[in-house]
């Protein structure tokens, strides 16, 4: 079941992880393929020449995240001004992942091939920043199970990190489910998936998941739900920038880019009552993984000083 052994977590953990749940409507699509809008709440258009994009929203419930390390006061700072935002785009790994073919075995391949570069990729970036780097665990699951972070699977739900005990869960037959059956030659959509959650590991190693769960303790209904958005955000942006990195190994045609953006689109929270809006609109939470995935430096990925029209 598992990719490698997870190590053990406190015997209890009463939060609830972030996870990713499935569009609720298929897409619509426009009369000339054209793909334009502002995302990111930056300005910017991306004529793809294929698909429309669509904005509906996905379920899922809010909830803090902790790291497994013991609770201690970070400051703003951490989030803001981390060491990791002045180390430069991640430097390419030449990851080459092994094609999808229908099948249970094939797919856990794919997603352990993937999660070795992740690890290559990021623990490069920590050293970069004299930072210390520890792998996730990793756990994909067919069966239902139990972490320190509650059971799986959820209604809907594919993925998601646990910080208790550092470790990423993912769904090997929910992974395709949760996309609406995307065909398997769309690779990105399910590389996404396993990279945003990768990028939950990488927030908790820096402190940043500390610093927005501190928040999201402090805060409100409407603050807890913004703090989540600019962790969730984040993390897409992690992912992005990823996928950008490896693109001489991992090319994407211009139809597989553009499906991978429309699956994300279609996860946003638009329709949501406000104190629920816990990962970003569709616009947004498509937006910070092309603003990743253009490169930049993960400067660009800082959304704790975006303005909030950028992750809302």
């Amino acid at each position: 079941m598992a990719g490698r052994t997870p190590s053990p977590g406190p015997p209890a953990y009463r939060r609830p992880a972030y996870r990713h749940v499935p569009s609720r409507r298929p897409p619509r699509r426009t009369a000339d393929g054209t793909v334009a809008g502002v995302i990111g709440g930056v300005a910017t258009v991306i004529v793809l020449g294929i698909l429309g994009f669509s904005l509906f929203g996905d379920r899922d419930p809010i909830g803090a995240i902790t790291g497994s390390y013991q609770e201690v006061a970070v400051s703003r700072e951490t989030a803001t001004d981390n060491e990791l935002y002045r180390t430069g785009d991640l430097e390419p790994v030449g990851c080459a992942l092994p094609g999808l073919e229908p099948g249970a075995a094939s797919m856990r391949r794919f997603m352990d091939v993937l999660s070795d570069c992740l690890d290559d990729s990021w623990g490069r970036q920590f050293a970069k920043a004299g930072m210390t780097f520890d792998v996730p665990d990793r756990v994909f699951w067919r069966d239902s199970g139990r972490s320190p972070c509650g059971t799986y699977p959820s209604p809907g739900s594919s993925a998601f990190y646990c910080p208790a005990n550092n470790t990423m869960y993912v769904g090997v037959d929910h992974i395709v489910q949760t996309s609406g059956d995307e065909p398997l030659e769309n690779f990105a959509v399910f590389a996404r998936v396993v990279a945003h959650e990768y990028g939950h590991h990488v927030q908790d190693l820096a402190g940043i998941l500390l610093y927005g769960n501190g928040l999201m303790e402090a805060a409100d209904p409407l603050g807890q739900a913004a703090a989540s958005r600019r962790i969730e955000l984040q993390a897409q942006c992690f992912a992005g920038a990823f996928l950008g990195a490896e693109r001489a190994t991992l090319p994407m045609t211009r139809r597989q880019l553009a499906v991978m953006i429309e699956d994300v689109r279609g996860r946003g929270d638009d329709d949501l009552p406000p104190a629920q809006r816990d990962h970003g609109s569709g616009r947004n939470y498509a937006g910070w993984v092309v603003t990743g995935y253009e490169g930049g430096g993960l400067a660009v990925c800082n959304t704790w000083t975006a303005p909030p029209d950028e992750v809302d």
